[in-house]
């Protein structure tokens, strides 16, 4: 009840029985507030419970919640992981199946291309097999007819007429067999060519170059020349036209030059005049003496040179005057190199590459020892020296193999065999190889000054240095200014120009060198 009803009803009862009622109203009023102190706290505890159990409730909603929240989101993260899965996996399945639907379309197409293909050639087989039978009618009748001709025809007659028909039938084969040996591999031929030129080079030692024959005698006084000369240029004139040479007296100290474009005749001279300087009595009458002693002299000398280098090759049946005109090569020189040698060297490699190529290596050596040899002959021939040895050798019957191979070294005439390209091979690494032949200092310094100054007008290149005797030629360019590509363009644009413009022996080797270089110094 409230205050109000209170305060009526005890007003009331007090006008009843006030001292009976102020007694039960003090404890009533006592009781009243005790239990309202009571109801009090009770509500005040009960109040703060219900508050920390909404506060714990709420905490317990929002841990469930955020758990269900996770949950939710986890099992939305994993739904989608899934469908990403699902839509990955039929992407990848799509383009397998469009990948294979190409690859049926490809080959569907491909079948188609085939069918036709194989239709094409079922109606080139069939116009074939009808064209084939129209000629087996043709040749039955033909048959028929020459058979019945032959009957009329003697056996010599038959034999020609059997060979005409078998030549025109192997036609094609031949022809075919000529176009599978000319589409062998280049590179293949190229390594077998390059392995025997190695085995046949390895196999050959050749002693240095000699040097040209001398010209200048060395007189053991300056009065000599005057005795030389003779009285009114007697002696001289006799001298030079007993052994054909031009003898140069001038000016300079204890020195005699003989000049003379024939070098045996040189080398005649050359021992003759030494031998008169020796004996010491010049006149006309012991000059011919000498000269002809001399000349019987360099005869043997050139016999026996020629029948030493035969030996050495161990080569048979040679005529007495091919080994007599072979012996005066000693005596010829080309760029230093000197020309028996040089015929000796050449018939060794021939005979090498020969055996190394399953070839006959005995005529192989014979055509490279006698190649040069029409440069021995006298110089009223006309002709090449090429041509000359060939009408030579064959004049002393040599084989027309050997012949054609002589004949033909320099190309001059066509080569009928094998071995004339093998002589052709072996003359010139005989002639290009390394050290094989010399050239004057000055024309060797200009051709190499000649050789950088090229390399150094193209635009980009810093340094050049010609090296292996110049036969290579590295070239340093700038890196800055010159790609790789245009490093290759200059390589080949210096070949084109070197191949243009100088004129030297075998190959020169060029290299073009791009590089760039950092450098630190830590300290």
């Amino acid at each position: 009840m409230s205050a109000a009803d209170f305060a009526t009803l005890f007003a009331e009862s007090a006008l009843v029985e006030w001292p009976l009622t102020a007694a039960l109203v003090a404890g009533m009023t006592v009781g009243f507030t005790v239990v309202w102190a009571v109801t009090r706290h009770t509500r005040r505890v009960a109040r703060e419970n219900a508050d920390e159990l909404i506060a714990v409730a709420r905490r317990e909603a929002a841990v469930a919640a955020e758990e269900l929240k996770q949950k939710a989101e986890e099992e939305i993260q994993r739904r989608r992981n899934e469908l990403t899965r699902e839509f990955d996996q039929r992407v990848i399945d799509s383009e397998v199946r469009l990948r294979e639907i190409r690859a049926h379309e490809e080959s569907l197409a491909l079948l188609d291309y085939q069918l036709e293909q194989r239709h094409e050639r079922l109606n080139r087989e069939n116009a074939a097999v009808k064209q084939a039978r129209d000629a087996i009618r043709a040749l039955s009748k033909s048959v028929r007819k020459r058979l019945e001709g032959v009957s009329q025809m003697d056996a010599d007659e038959i034999r020609r007429a059997l060979r005409e028909e078998v030549l025109l039938e192997c036609q094609d084969e031949l022809r075919a067999l000529r176009r599978e040996t000319l589409e062998k591999s280049e590179s293949e031929l190229e390594a077998e060519a390059q392995r025997l030129l190695l085995a046949t080079t390895q196999r050959l030692a050749s002693k240095p170059n000699n040097d040209f024959t001398s010209t200048i005698v060395q007189l053991p006084s300056e009065e000599l020349k005057g005795r030389i000369i003779g009285r009114e240029g007697r002696n001289i004139k006799t001298f030079e036209a007993a052994t054909g040479v031009t003898l140069l007296v001038d000016e300079s100290p204890q020195t005699v030059l003989i000049s003379c474009f024939d070098p045996v005749r040189r080398q005649v001279a050359h021992s003759a005049l030494l031998a008169l300087v020796k004996d010491g009595r010049i006149h006309p009458a012991t000059i011919e003496e000498f000269v002809k002693r001399a000349q019987e002299e360099v005869e043997m000398s050139a016999t026996r040179a020629g029948e030493e280098a035969v030996g050495r090759l161990n080569i048979n049946g040679l005529h007495p005057e091919i080994i007599k005109l072979l012996g005066k090569l000693k005596f010829r020189f080309s760029y230093n190199q000197n020309v028996l040698d040089h015929s000796v060297e050449t018939a060794f490699l021939a005979s090498m590459i020969a055996s190394e190529a399953g070839l006959d290596p005995d005529v192989a050596k014979r055509a490279g020892l006698l190649h040069d040899i029409g440069k021995a002959v006298s110089g009223e021939m006309e002709g090449s020296h090429a041509h000359i040895g060939a009408e030579f050798i064959k004049r002393y019957g040599e084989t027309p193999i050997v012949v054609n191979a002589v004949a033909a070294h320099h190309e001059e005439v066509k080569p009928e065999t094998v071995y004339a390209g093998l002589v052709i091979l072996a003359d010139t690494i005989s002639a290009v190889r390394p050290g094989a032949r010399a050239e004057s200092m000055t024309s060797y310094v200009k051709r190499i000054e000649r050789l950088e100054k090229l390399a150094l007008s193209l635009d980009g290149v810093q340094q050049a240095f010609a090296i292996q005797a110049g036969r290579e030629i590295r070239v340093v360019v700038a890196p800055e200014t010159v790609t790789d590509d245009r490093a290759r363009e200059l390589a080949k644009e210096l070949r084109r120009r070197i191949e243009t413009e100088l004129q030297y022996p075998s190959a020169i080797k060029i290299t073009v060198i791009r590089e760039q270089r950092f450098t630190e110094t830590a300290t």
